[in-house]
């Protein structure tokens, strides 16, 4: 009879709970903390930018397969979980012109993400996830 080892339930479990975090991602996401009440409102179970929430930090809204920012709207075309890691490529619109981008988002802490883009200007954010 085969026994199972506890370790390997323990690598599995870690395994599991670093790809869920890395999957959610859903929720309001800005780069500064503090600014999380003047940029975000929920109604109705969905969050949205108040006016003027370009004002205050830069921000975005993830919701599914949609990523906001208060500049461009995005959607996503396929995902990669990499243990904390998610490599995305989305079909973005800034009002003007779509274009693919593909960036990386790291699980860098407690309700806080790195967004890591190599684009035409490389880029690191960290983000901080906002209560709503």
């Amino acid at each position: 009879m085969k026994t199972f080892d506890p370790l390997l339930l323990l690598v599995l479990l870690v395994m599991q709970s670093a790809s869920a975090q890395a999957a959610d991602l859903n929720g309001a996401w800005s780069i500064d903390a503090s600014a999380c009440g003047s940029m975000f409102t929920k109604e109705n179970n969905r969050i949205s930018f108040k006016k003027d929430a370009d004002l205050h930090a830069g921000g975005l809204i993830v919701q599914g397969r949609e990523i906001t920012g208060t500049l461009q709207k995005c959607t996503v075309k396929s995902r990669r979980d990499d243990g904390p890691n998610v490599r995305v490529v989305a079909a973005c619109s800034d009002g003007v012109a779509i274009s693919d981008v593909t960036f990386e988002v790291k699980h860098s802490g407690e309700n806080q993400i790195t967004l890591s883009s190599n684009g035409p200007v490389p880029m690191d954010m960290i983000y901080v996830r906002c209560p709503m």
